[in-house]
C-alpha cells in the first residue's frame, strides 16, 4: 500500500499529468476553499461554487499546458477570476461583490459587546465602501487584501502587468480612505 504522505504541488501536478487522479483530488482539497472566496468575492455570489467546479475542470484538461517553473496558485486563480468574469459578463450586469463575513473572520465569543459592535458596523461600512467601488479597483483591493496575494500573484490572477496593479490598488485605498473616513467622521 502506497504511502498518503502529502504532496507539494509539483509532484501533484506531475503525478495528474501521469493518470494519477487522487493527486490531482489533492490540489482539488487544498484550493478549494481559496477558489471558492476567490470567486464569491470578485463577484459570483451564489454560483460560486459552479464557477469553482468550471475552473477546476478547465485547469485539469490544461494542465499540460502549466509552466512547470510557475507557481500552481495564482494560475489557477486567474482560471477562476476569468471563469467569474464570463458568468458575471454574461448576467449582463455590472458584478457585485458577495462577501460572507463569517468567511472572513472567525467566530468567537464577543468579550466587549459595544466594541464588537463597533467593529461589526466599522466592517461593514468598510465592505460596503469596497462593493462600491469600481470595479479594476475592487479586483485588485480584493486580491491583495482579502485573498492576501502579492502584487505579483495579483497581476498574474488578473491578466494585468504588476505596475497596473499597484495604481488601481492605490486608487481603491484612497477611495476607500476617503469613504470609509467621511462615515467614520
Amino acid at each position: 500500500m502506497e504511502s498518503l504522505l502529502p504532496m507539494d504541488d509539483d509532484e501533484a501536478i506531475a503525478r495528474s499529468l501521469a493518470g494519477d487522479l487522487a493527486a490531482y483530488e489533492a490540489l482539488v482539497a487544498r484550493y478549494s476553499a481559496l477558489a471558492h472566496r476567490t470567486a464569491a468575492m470578485l463577484g459570483a455570489g451564489d454560483e460560486a461554487e459552479d464557477v469553482v467546479q468550471e475552473a477546476f475542470v478547465k485547469a485539469f484538461r490544461h494542465l499540460g499546458g502549466f509552466r512547470k517553473d510557475a507557481p500552481f496558485r495564482p494560475w489557477l486563480l486567474r482560471i477562476v477570476a476569468n471563469e467569474t468574469h464570463n458568468l458575471t459578463r454574461s448576467r449582463g450586469r455590472r458584478s457585485e461583490l458577495t462577501l460572507r463575513l463569517g468567511a472572513l473572520t472567525p467566530a468567537q465569543a464577543p468579550d466587549d459587546p459595544e466594541g464588537t459592535a463597533i467593529a461589526d458596523d466599522r466592517r461593514a461600512r468598510l465592505l460596503a465602501a469596497v462593493r462600491e467601488l469600481p470595479d479594476r479597483e475592487r479586483e485588485a483591493v480584493v486580491c491583495r487584501y482579502f485573498l492576501q496575494l502579492s502584487e505579483q500573484e495579483t497581476a498574474q490572477v488578473l491578466d494585468w502587468p504588476v505596475g497596473t496593479v499597484k495604481s488601481r490598488t492605490h486608487r481603491g485605498l484612497a477611495r476607500l480612505r476617503e469613504e470609509v473616513g467621511r462615515d467614520l467622521a
